[in-house]
């Protein structure tokens, strides 16, 4: 199986190469390009080339790896998404260095570093969304927990290898301002702004905009032995379990409630609130990260891939597009890793064979419109390669492959070593 997943990593890398070569991503039916800033920052082969290490493909890893050394300049008079690049770029820049030895990757995540700080010059201290790579100029002070929580493990590792202890202080901070700003329940908001401090929305979930700020006090707590992180994660999961979980006759979920007075105001759980199995398993509760992913599963199974938001209530499809996630995949993975239960391994090869059946094409691999029409998009996303496929191949190939308990994987599946 896991060579199975290969080839369709490398039927994919290929198309990349092919008509892409050079840019930021790949539409796999239309054979064009994308460029999330009008120029390219090598999205894709940043992303990408950890896993092509891990899966052995030496060559395509070589020819990755030059492209990026003598392409990759972060000396751009654009304004980028703070959180977007740190765990995309900076994220995989680090892997590969520590994967690589070559010294030119921690050059170019030491340079990325140095040009997102200004990010960080906020009143409050947590970073704005968009900062300039040239001039410093920072954007969009409305902000939330995931863009400004979701920083540490890259810019501690930096801290880590450059001997810069800025990188990881200001991350840290960030971290702890939007801590400190939690409700009296324990729970936050999705919208926050970073010049008053003040929640701009009282919403609170485990979905896009939430997500990976739970991820990372957690696994800043097991990367860099953070006591102050392990004590805000004990906190705020606490709450997340109380407030947010919802058991119902369809299974456990995690639905929306008011962050102040923990009162449900929304049954919505979707493709990227699949993280959390994953993360309630690294924190040692596995029975509750068992029974988040068989209704993940039943999300999946619905339509034979699952859709972006389901209403789990009604268990009617609420927005129908499928955009590669891996979160499903990542959950399957470290269950399988802790537990041995062969249903995760049944699970991935469902996971497999959708892919292949509804996403393949002669280029690559494509997300959906829908998931009830099957109708494709036309994009390929970095992400697709960098995680939703190294996640699927680490499910089925050798434990040796990668140990999990060397390694704490970034929001990106980029896998950071500690350093001593």
């Amino acid at each position: 199986m896991a060579a199975r997943i290969r080839a369709e990593f490398l039927h994919s890398w290929a198309a990349y190469e092919q008509y892409a070569w050079g840019h930021d991503e790949l539409k796999p039916l239309s054979h064009d390009v994308r460029d999330w800033y009008g120029e390219s920052l090598l999205m894709t082969p940043v992303d990408a080339l950890d896993t092509l290490l891990l899966m052995g493909a030496h060559d395509e890893a070589e020819k990755a790896k030059a492209l990026i050394l003598e392409r990759l300049s972060f000396d751009k008079d654009i304004s980028v998404k703070n959180f977007e690049i740190t765990i995309r770029l900076l994220g995989g820049l680090l892997s590969s260095y520590q994967m690589t030895g070559d010294s030119r990757l921690l050059r170019l995540a030491d340079d990325l570093g140095t040009r997102l700080l200004p990010a960080f010059n906020s009143p409050t201290g947590m970073p704005y969304m968009y900062v300039n790579l040239k001039t410093g100029k920072t954007s969009g002070s409305r902000s939330n927990p995931a863009e400004i929580g979701t920083l540490i493990l890259e810019f501690g590792t930096l801290s880590r290898l450059t001997h810069k202890p800025v990188y990881f202080e200001k991350a840290k901070n960030a971290l702890v301002q939007l801590y400190r700003r939690r409700s009296k329940i324990g729970l936050v908001g999705d919208e926050i702004d970073v010049e008053t401090g003040e929640w701009v929305s009282s919403t609170s979930h485990v979905g896009g905009g939430i997500d990976s700020y739970y991820e990372y006090l957690l696994k800043c707590a097991r990367l860099f032995d953070d006591r102050d992180c392990q004590s805000m994660w004990n906190t705020s999961i606490r709450a997340v379990n109380k407030y947010l979980a919802d058991k119902t006759p369809t299974g456990l979920w995690y639905g929306e409630a008011d962050m102040n007075s923990g009162k449900r105001t929304a049954t919505q759980f979707g493709a990227l609130h699949a993280f959390l199995p994953a993360v309630l398993d690294l924190g040692g509760d596995t029975d509750r990260a068992r029974r988040l992913q068989q209704s993940c599963f039943r999300m999946w199974t619905l339509h034979g891939i699952e859709p972006e938001v389901l209403d789990y209530k009604t268990m009617q499809v609420v927005s129908p597009g499928y955009q590669l996630r891996p979160e499903i995949i990542e959950s399957a993975y470290y269950l399988y890793r802790d537990t041995g239960d062969p249903r995760y391994l049944d699970m991935g090869r469902t996971f497999f064979e959708s892919l292949v059946t509804h996403c393949r094409t002669d280029a690559g691999y494509t997300t959906l419109k829908s998931v009830v029409t099957k109708e494709k998009g036309d994009l390929m996303p970095s992400y697709f390669l960098a995680e939703t496929l190294k996640y699927l191949y680490l499910l089925f190939a050798p434990a040796k492959t990668l140990d999990l308990n060397r390694v704490t994987f970034n929001t990106e599946a980029h896998p950071l070593r500690r350093v001593r």
